[in-house]
């Protein structure tokens, strides 16, 4: 960690200070130490670069849930040149330039991927956090920028003051068992005048994952462990791989083109290399708890958090949205 990423943190449990006690140094980077805190007297390890808050008191599926991710940002680690025009989709109306000089937190970064665009874009600071061991994939991908920061720690249980410009969480929410209750945690650390912005699974379009893929995964293949659910995504990937590149590229811009079943999303990722779209099918395969979210449902949490939102759908499979909170009066 950087010394300054000390002054966005607080203790997840009282909100105090933190005080650093540094043990080893690499450069700027502060790679074993301990956070005290001043009023509770809790303290919370640095190891290999990164602050760790992590609360072991989860449920199965949670816990499943965050090593199952944690293996995939391990095995599929790349960050490639389409990740960046991919997030920009996720996260639209936002844009590099409403980015710039802002402070930034991202809600479940993975292998830092979206933390490290965010940094090059101009942020003043990016905060990446996420729950399990992609931290250390994330941290190696980001460490070497000067405004970029990764912390591992619980979005319900987050170790920082009330002081984001914007605070985003792409794909996570829907992988939580109350994803209501992430985003209003996500919320609690924006400031007043800043953005929140979301992206998840939608239910309308998706009657066939819900009822057949969600039940599946949940009882099946979440469970398969690290190397079977890589193989059978691996041929499940090269299916599809075959289906995109054979059928759904030739007919993109035809008047077939409207005939194919989830030929929205499908189209899309057709120019993905064949690594994206093995990592696509695992992590479709991989999570126990993944819910999928309604129009309304996604409106309703800005509106319970005071914000008058834009929600867009994307792909016809997920929903995008995006809000700012109201100035202090």
């Amino acid at each position: 960690m950087k010394s300054r990423l000390l002054d966005l943190l607080a203790c997840p449990d009282c909100h105090g200070d933190l005080v650093l006690d540094v043990d080893t140094r690499e450069g700027d980077e502060i790679t074993r130490g301990t956070l005290r805190c001043g009023v509770c007297a809790r303290s919370f390890p640095v190891t290999d670069g990164v602050p760790r808050f992590v609360d072991a008191d989860l449920d199965e599926a949670q816990r499943a849930t965050a090593t199952n991710f944690g293996t995939q940002w391990h095995v599929f680690d790349e960050v490639a040149a389409h990740h960046e025009p991919q997030f920009q989709d996720w996260i639209a109306p936002v844009t590099p330039a409403f980015v710039r000089g802002r402070t930034v937190l991202e809600a479940g970064c993975g292998k830092g991927r979206h933390t490290d665009a965010i940094a090059r874009w101009g942020a003043s600071d990016v905060v990446g956090v996420d729950f399990s061991k992609a931290v250390d994939v994330a941290y190696r991908h980001t460490h070497n920028l000067p405004n970029a920061h990764v912390v591992q720690a619980d979005i319900h249980r987050l170790p920082f003051r009330d002081c984001f410009d914007w605070a985003f969480s792409v794909g996570v929410l829907h992988h939580l068992p109350d994803p209501r209750a992430g985003f209003m945690r996500l919320v609690r650390h924006v400031r007043p005048g800043g953005a929140v912005s979301v992206w998840v699974y939608g239910r309308e379009n998706n009657g066939w994952i819900v009822h057949v893929v969600n039940p599946l995964r949940r009882r099946v293949t979440s469970r398969l462990g690290e190397r079977p659910l890589y193989w059978l995504s691996w041929l499940t990937g090269g299916a599809l791989y075959a289906a995109l590149r054979g059928i759904y590229r030739p007919l993109t811009g035809t008047r077939f083109a409207r005939l194919l079943p989830y030929g929205a999303y499908l189209t899309y990722i057709t120019p993905f290399p064949f690594r994206e779209i093995h990592s696509i099918v695992f992590d479709h395969l991989a999570a126990p708890i993944a819910f999928y979210v309604t129009r309304a449902e996604v409106e309703s949490w800005f509106r319970d958090a005071g914000i008058e939102p834009e929600i867009t759908w994307h792909n016809q499979n997920s929903w995008r949205g995006f809000g700012r909170l109201r100035e202090s009066t």
